[in-house]
């Protein structure tokens, strides 16, 4: 039941792009929390060096990418051409960071951290298949000149959010 917990609240309430208006991919945020769980909790920790984790975080971090970079040009060469650069900036990518803090700060085992990570990835592309779909629809509607662009867009994210919000009353009631 506590893993359920974990994933509605992670890719609902706690929704990363709504939430902490942090963005990545599902597949990295859940290598990132089965990578960095065990080098916190196992390294860091029995050396009694967490003050260290933002450093081996974005370590981790850039060297699972560096791998995943190098096995997706190996195994599918048109889908490393199709990502073109946008691979690389992962590495750079706030929302994998606050994801191994966030496991970190929760004190998620290494079951809940992968489901955590999972469920933030999934989260992520929730709001962002939303958000698309509604920008999508915004293009035929009949918009005041001034809430044009980016106002209209800030606005439904904030609406987004709010919405999101409403799953937390779900989870406490």
């Amino acid at each position: 039941m506590e893993l359920i917990l974990i994933f509605i609240s992670a890719s609902l309430i706690n929704n990363f792009v709504l939430t902490y208006f942090l963005g990545m991919t599902t597949f990295v945020m859940t290598l990132t929390a089965a990578a960095t769980w065990p080098i916190y909790n196992y390294v860091l920790v029995k050396f009694n060096v967490p003050f260290l984790q933002y450093v081996a975080f974005i370590i981790i971090i850039a060297a699972l990418v560096q791998f995943v970079e190098m096995y997706i040009r190996k195994a599918s060469p048109s889908l490393y051409r199709a990502l073109g650069i946008f691979l690389p900036l992962i590495t750079t990518n706030c929302a994998v960071l606050g994801l191994a803090l966030f496991m970190v700060m929760r004190e998620y085992s290494f079951l809940e951290s992968i489901v955590f990570g999972f469920a933030t990835g999934a989260g992520f592309t929730l709001a962002i298949v939303m958000m698309s779909g509604i920008r999508e629809e915004l293009e035929f509607a009949d918009i005041p000149k001034h809430f044009q662009g980016i106002s209209i867009t800030l606005i439904i994210a904030g609406m987004m959010a709010l919405a999101f919000m409403g799953f937390a009353g779900l989870i406490r009631g």
